[in-house]
């Protein structure tokens, strides 16, 4: 698209340029990622199209998405033509997408290993900006639950409450957790923090016939396992 269609109103492009006729007539799947992304912004400002406006987000986040799923509405702000209205509609649609990963892998049978965990865990936390915790409450047969998110904290840390673990898995009949936080450092090795909060779960649900299988720590790519680095107790 040159720079006079994206000067013209989108009632006057051709059919190519409209996105969301485009998508009506072709399906979602042949339009590209500014497209549908100028969908969600729905319009754009007076000096520049919708699409001209996702075309500028997406080259920030050199052009991808789990990028831009990352951003906060402050971020989001700073671009000319995004008001709170269109910045709250990106996160919502970054945030569907994310659960929509993993709605699939918590419904598999059995948490086999760290890599299965991991599966399931990192559409959770692996994109996220700040540090959250995550528990997967598991059955007699390792099968999943419930995921359940237990704290949200800033850059720096998160508080978990180990009553509140206790109750969840007891209302659910857990037999074993796996715990998960993010590191969004990118650091994948424990701090002594984590390694105390997991002795203290350890020893609290120990008290009723509950395992704890592992805790993993999640960032982008990777992942670290208490488990398989044999650092639980």
């Amino acid at each position: 698209m040159g720079k006079r269609v994206a000067s013209l109103p989108i009632s006057e492009w051709a059919l190519d340029d409209k996105p969301r006729e485009k998508l009506m007539q072709k399906g979602s799947a042949l339009l590209s990622n500014a497209e549908l992304l100028a969908i969600l912004i729905g319009s754009g400002s007076r000096k520049q199209s919708a699409l001209a406006l996702a075309k500028i987000i997406l080259d920030s986040t050199g052009q991808r998405f789990t990028t831009l799923g990352k951003s906060g509405l402050e971020q989001l702000l700073q671009f000319e033509g995004i008001g709170r209205a269109k910045a709250v509609t990106i996160m919502a649609a970054m945030e569907i997408a994310r659960r929509c990963k993993g709605e699939d892998l918590q419904a598999q049978t059995k948490i086999k290993d760290s890599e299965t965990a991991y599966r399931v865990l990192a559409p959770k936390l692996s994109d996220l900006p700040h540090e959250e915790f995550w528990i997967l409450y598991l059955n007699n047969a390792n099968g999943v639950i419930q995921i359940s998110q237990l704290s949200k904290g800033g850059l720096t840390g998160t508080l978990v409450d180990i009553r509140l673990v206790l109750r969840k898995a007891l209302e659910l009949g857990a037999v074993a957790l796996i715990l998960g936080h993010n590191h969004p450092s990118g650091n994948l090795q424990p701090s002594n923090a984590d390694k105390e909060l997991t002795r203290k779960l350890q020893e609290a649900v120990k008290v009723f016939d509950i395992r704890i299988l592992d805790h993993l720590i999640i960032t982008q790519n990777h992942y670290f396992s208490f488990a398989d680095q044999n650092v639980l107790l």
